[in-house]
């Protein structure tokens, strides 16, 4: 049996990887010249399913908590396992604890819980909740190694080439993201804007979520002294570059974070469009043999896993029944 992905973002890859370790033939097209070039390479990389509990649906709440271990057999040795620290300045301390009131598997912290976790923010905030399960990785070398594994295994890739033929493969995965937005589709496009921070000035271990009413940010640690800070959702289906309000508040955030910040290099921004249904729950849609895995809003490094399994199963169960009416 002879599949086709077209797409080969988190999404793509993770689809192709499930298929691929459990014997299927499989080739991957994709328009850019590279994997992880459309929303994917925004993203931040966090798996952080408890703390995406406050706004998420239990589903992808425990469907996250087993994209952990799926990753860390995935991308061997790129996964940071050192949780997620959640802070807020004094005055949002009701922010703080609506999170809590909304989460789960997390302790308090004080003031010197926090420092010894992250020494850099040392007085700067009296509370905090640390997921102390959570993890992290570098999306973009993350995808890298994937698709280095997936060549080793056997899996062509058709770089460029958005429209190859169909003929001679048994099922299509679409796995194209916001190209698949249309009339009918049930996607809507949610723009999520980044930027990339450079500074020797602070070192963090972990994801740090900071709380506020108008615009919460995360800020991912990177290697290379980088840091990924990111949090808006704007209902858009454009693209392109990050819009100047959003650019100042998120450094206005990451300065109310550590004023190190305000002294870094912004070494690059960008804002993707991550496709989304009404309920802001990925999932898999069928036609005949083209099966569309779509939706991922906020969740693609979350729900990537669970969906490429949920494929892997829907297939074997479908070649089990073609073959037992034969």
């Amino acid at each position: 049996m002879r599949i086709l992905v077209r797409g080969a973002g988190v999404a793509g890859l993770t689809a192709a990887y499930a298929l691929t370790m459990h014997g299927f033939h499989v080739e991957v097209a994709e328009k850019f010249a590279a994997v992880g070039l459309g929303a994917s390479h925004c993203a931040g990389g966090m798996l952080a399913p408890w703390c995406e509990g406050e706004t998420a649906d239990d589903q992808v709440v425990k469907a996250g908590q087993k994209s952990i271990n799926w990753w860390a057999e995935a991308i061997p040795g790129l996964l940071i396992h050192k949780g997620t620290l959640v802070v807020a300045q004094g005055r949002d301390t009701n922010e703080l604890n609506r999170f809590a009131s909304r989460t789960s598997h997390f302790e308090w912290l004080d003031e010197a819980g926090i420092a010894v976790l992250e020494p850099a923010l040392e007085g700067r905030f009296h509370r905090g909740l640390f997921f102390a399960e959570e993890a992290h990785t570098d999306p973009r070398a993350a995808l890298s190694s994937l698709h280095k594994r997936l060549q080793a295994m056997g899996v062509q890739f058709h770089f460029g080439e958005a429209h190859l033929a169909e003929a001679g493969f048994d099922w299509i995965i679409d796995c194209t993201g916001k190209a698949a937005i249309s009339d009918g589709s049930g996607l809507r496009g949610v723009r999520g804007e980044m930027l990339y921070l450079r500074t020797t000035e602070i070192s963090l271990s972990r994801p740090v979520r900071l709380l506020h009413p108008r615009l919460p940010l995360y800020v991912v640690p990177q290697s290379g002294n980088r840091f990924m800070v990111g949090a808006t959702m704007i209902e858009s289906e454009n693209g392109g570059l990050i819009s100047a309000r959003s650019l100042t508040e998120l450094l206005d955030a990451a300065y109310l974070l550590h004023p190190a910040f305000g002294e870094a290099e912004v070494i690059e921004t960008g804002a993707g469009i991550r496709p989304a249904y009404a309920d802001n729950i990925p999932r898999i849609t069928e036609a005949g043999k083209y099966l569309t895995i779509n939706g991922m809003y906020r969740h693609g490094f979350l729900m990537a896993p669970h969906l490429a399994e949920d494929l892997l199963n829907h297939l074997l169960i479908t070649c089990f029944l073609e073959g037992a009416t034969q």
